[in-house]
């Protein structure tokens, strides 16, 4: 911002901001002092009513003959009495400020509900869980797949293939997996979608005896579960799913097998490569070291094929997230943000690629290189790099 301002005089306002790839709206914006507020309480229209004026119209529209019309008739009414108060939408609007809008109809209003907000800094303290169809050996014939999954280390801590989806055959599946995990009293959260079964009392009474929170989708929201709706896409997209199972047997076969490979082979890209089992246990720090050993020993031997420096290991994430808040974004102060820190009057030099080198953009020690595109007088600034 500050470059722009002093290239501004020289050039223009518009062909600095083009140059240098900043909005004139926000260049101007950013000129304004920053203790300066909009102006408060919008002044009264000449032509509003006056106070005894719109007192008059709501006394008439709460007579007795017009207590039960609309705005539009009590206009029309009046006009053929010889009488004009005001327009209907004034009359509208003046109704509106005494809350005297509204249905009158009996109607039930959906309330808005909250979005869930569910975070995991480690194994065994939100669950997912969701049901899925497989389709079985002949049209309108399906098996129902039961799957609870962790979110933070998306192991799949239990699964059930059943013939039919019941709150019954759901509470036995949270019974046995709470036991398999030694899950403790108020220790998990378990998430769902708001299906039959997951709102069957069942299942309701099942979790407050175990002493584990319930928590729901919102209606008719399709990514309030994501974790188990992913991991339902990775399952039927495999290449061994098959179009159509041949029997309950047959299904269960399958998942069995899949949910093997699923916890202890699939490296998993949210999870940092690992398998979902590697971090469910607590081995993250053994298999780091290992693919570290391997990186280093890469990077030594052949240094020239890594131009960036030494590879990394992809970190794995240290919270998992249903629905993480939203966090305000913070102005724009003339810095750039770098990755760890915010330095004050760095610019972007070099190519726009993945190669992005950076320099320290100092007042009249730069050279300002014309490049002429369109209607505007683009300046290359040339500045020394630093690392």
């Amino acid at each position: 911002m500050t470059a722009c301002q002093e290239l501004s005089p020289e050039v223009g306002i518009a062909a600095a901001c083009f140059s240098l790839d900043v909005p004139r709206a926000t260049y101007y914006r950013r000129l304004e002092p920053s203790g300066k507020k909009r102006a408060g309480k919008k002044p009264a229209s000449p032509r509003a009513l006056a106070e005894t004026e719109r007192d008059r119209v709501i006394e008439v529209l709460h007579e007795d003959r017009f207590v039960d019309r609309a705005p539009a008739e009590v206009y029309a009414s009046l006009l053929d009495e010889g009488t004009y108060l005001c327009s209907i939408r004034t009359m509208y609007r003046l109704l509106a400020a005494r809350r005297e809008v509204r249905e009158r109809r009996n109607q039930l209003r959906h309330p808005r509900y909250q979005a869930p907000e569910l975070l995991a800094t480690a194994p065994n303290q939100v669950w997912s869980w969701d049901i899925t169809k497989l389709r079985g050996p002949v049209k309108w014939l399906y098996y129902n797949l039961y799957v609870i999954l962790d979110i933070f280390s998306r192991y799949v801590v239990g699964w059930m293939v059943a013939a039919h989806e019941t709150g019954a055959l759901a509470k036995h599946l949270i019974a046995e997996t709470c036991r398999k995990e030694q899950i403790r009293p108020g220790q998990i959260s378990l998430h769902a979608d708001r299906g039959s079964p997951m709102k069957a009392k069942p299942v309701a009474l099942l979790l407050s005896d175990l002493g584990v929170t319930k928590s729901h989708s919102r209606p008719h929201v399709s990514n309030d579960n994501p974790f188990s709706e992913s991991q339902f896409k990775t399952l039927k997209y495999c290449p061994g799913f098959p179009d159509r199972f041949g029997s309950i047997e047959d299904a269960r076969s399958f998942c069995r097998e899949f949910f093997g490979w699923y916890n202890h082979e699939h490296r998993h890209g949210g999870i940092g490569m690992m398998t979902p089992a590697v971090v469910h246990h607590g081995h993250v720090e053994t298999i780091t070291r290992v693919r570290e050993a391997v990186l280093s020993a890469a990077f030594e031997t052949y240094p020239e094929r890594f131009v960036r420096g030494m590879p990394q290991q992809p970190a794995v994430p240290q919270a998992a997230w249903i629905n993480k808040p939203k966090t305000e974004p913070t102005g724009f102060n003339g810095s750039v943000q770098t990755e760890n820190e915010v330095v004050p009057g760095v610019v972007e030099y070099g190519p726009k690629g993945n190669d992005r080198s950076w320099g320290i953009l100092e007042a009249n020690t730069f050279d300002r290189v014309p490049q002429h595109s369109g209607n505007y007088t683009k300046f290359e600034l040339r500045v020394s790099q630093t690392h």
